[in-house]
């Protein structure tokens, strides 16, 4: 299987306070989230009218726009990790949520759920329901298997069935796979095949290797991250496991010539994937936007405009995961 055009793929980790209740003091970060929300509206526009398809990876607790509703989705069984401090429904009970999305759209964001399934191109995917920790201890199959079936049911609240998966904090589990598959995943994304992207826990994590990540943004540390379609491979049973190829990172003021080179490298490195039929697989979460909003979003331009002169010289095709998953096993 080829694919001579190319490929761009975008996914997005929306989590809002869920994907880091355990380290950020909400009172902190409200502005940073209000600003987050806001700014997801401009980004969808945008989508359209550069016609980009991008996967929606959403905690699914986000999906819900009251308590009661949330409450109804949670799961049988809730994980057990030996770090109690890292599971959403602690969260919930020692600090304690809002009863609406009007009164908390920190942990509620059904309003703008309904906003992406509206947007055409848009694929909802999953960022499980309470962005469940796989390589974390004390945790089991059982309880993540319970988890994407609250992430399901309440995908179903928008007509959707979720088909797309993105590991919270990029603990991806290969033993996690079939189970993904047989709760209806078609897509899931990978790592880079760089070392300092083997993330095992989110537990005193090497700053070494926070360190090379960082850095590999600006200078070429890894490996080279596009790769041609025919690469990925299909195993029956299993969801396609998509690699990424770049994480965008945050504006910062004090990096301006940083910023620049951040940008101009993503655009080269799309402009060789479309000129060699290859795949770039390009994330962020929406709330990297949330500090300096205006600007990020006209970086965010940039990359679109980048991304406009592949397809018009080189035919490069824009594709959800679960349209890139499609084609694989149609074809593979």
């Amino acid at each position: 299987m080829t694919n001579d055009n190319g490929t761009f793929i975008i996914s997005l980790d929306f989590e809002l306070h869920w994907g880091g209740f355990e380290k950020w003091p909400l009172e902190e970060y409200k502005q940073y989230f209000l600003n987050t929300r806001a700014v997801i509206p401009e980004m969808l526009d945008l989508f359209r009218q550069h016609e980009i398809h991008a996967t929606w990876a959403g905690v699914g607790m986000l999906f819900h726009t009251t308590r009661e509703s949330l409450t109804l989705d949670f799961p049988k069984h809730k994980p057990s990790y030996a770090a109690a401090e890292l599971s959403a429904y602690n969260f919930i009970e020692d600090c304690g949520i809002g009863e609406t999305e009007e009164e908390d759209p920190f942990h509620f964001a059904g309003s703008l759920v309904n906003q992406i399934v509206m947007t055409p191109f848009q694929e909802l995917g999953t960022h499980t329901f309470a962005h469940y920790y796989c390589n974390e201890e004390g945790q089991t199959l059982e309880q993540f298997r319970a988890d994407l079936r609250s992430a399901q049911r309440s995908a179903e609240h928008y007509g959707k069935k979720l088909r797309s998966l993105v590991f919270p904090r990029n603990q991806f589990n290969p033993a996690y796979l079939k189970v993904c598959c047989e709760e209806g995943i078609v897509a899931v994304r990978d790592n880079p095949r760089d070392w300092f992207w083997d993330i095992q826990s989110t537990q005193q994590e090497s700053y070494w290797k926070r360190l090379n990540r960082g850095v590999d943004a600006y200078w070429p540390l890894g490996r080279k991250n596009t790769y041609p379609l025919d690469s990925v491979l299909y195993i029956p049973g299993l969801p396609v496991c998509i690699p990424a190829s770049r994480l965008l990172r945050p504006y910062r003021p004090s990096e301006l010539f940083l910023n620049s080179m951040k940008i101009s490298r993503i655009a080269s490195e799309m402009e060789r994937a479309a000129r060699k039929g290859e795949v770039y697989h390009l994330w962020w979460h929406p709330h990297n936007f949330g500090r300096y909003p205006k600007e990020s979003m006209a970086g965010l331009q940039q990359i679109l405009t980048a991304y406009d002169r592949c397809r018009e010289q080189y035919g490069m095709l824009s594709m959800t995961m679960g349209e890139v998953a499609e084609e694989i096993m149609v074809n593979g």
